[in-house]
């Protein structure tokens, strides 16, 4: 029988015992794991995996929705492509720090992407306190217009209040 490769995505309140009792039903059902992304948001909890299962998006909600429910989790199935070992290596790290406000993640983004800047992995935080909140992000890429295309863009951003680092990343090894 065939194998079919899915997108496996759950969210729910953060509890410990979470990736264990779903990567024990996956494989108990004969799944096979790809890629993962797991991370806590906040007090919440998501996963995405890609999962290599031989019956289809339906039967692996079926195979995964007893445990789900048991933990209080939203889950969500699509059939993807797997595309293994097709994975882009960043060039360049980028760090951010503003005053956190509506927008900053869209404003940030898109003067980086105009720059040239193909986003890899975002990773960000809300971070001080409640009456000043400060929001960090963390962006790894690639440079497809060079890094000083996306220097130019980070020291526009400086006049606005938000401080930025980039950092080369050395691709090769050895």
């Amino acid at each position: 029988m065939t194998k079919n490769w899915y997108m496996l995505t759950l969210v729910g309140k953060d509890r410990r015992g979470i990736v264990s009792h779903i990567a024990a039903a996956l494989f108990d059902c004969g799944c096979n794991l790809g890629d993962t992304t797991m991370a806590r948001l906040g007090g919440n909890f998501t996963i995405m995996m890609m999962v290599n299962f031989a019956g289809s998006g339906q039967d692996l909600m079926n195979h995964i929705k007893t445990v789900a429910e048991s933990l209080d989790l939203d889950v969500h199935v699509d059939a993807i492509d797997a595309e293994l070992h097709h994975h882009l290596v960043p060039d360049v790290s980028i760090n951010v720090y503003g005053a956190d406000r509506a927008g900053i993640v869209a404003q940030v983004t898109t003067a980086l992407s105009r720059a040239g800047l193909n986003i890899l992995d975002l990773e960000s935080d809300v971070a001080g306190t409640e009456q000043d909140p400060l929001y960090i992000m963390t962006i790894e890429g690639q440079a497809t217009e060079g890094i000083a295309s996306l220097q130019a863009a980070l020291d526009l951003m400086a006049a606005e209040g938000i401080e930025t680092s980039l950092t080369p990343v050395q691709t090769l090894i050895g």
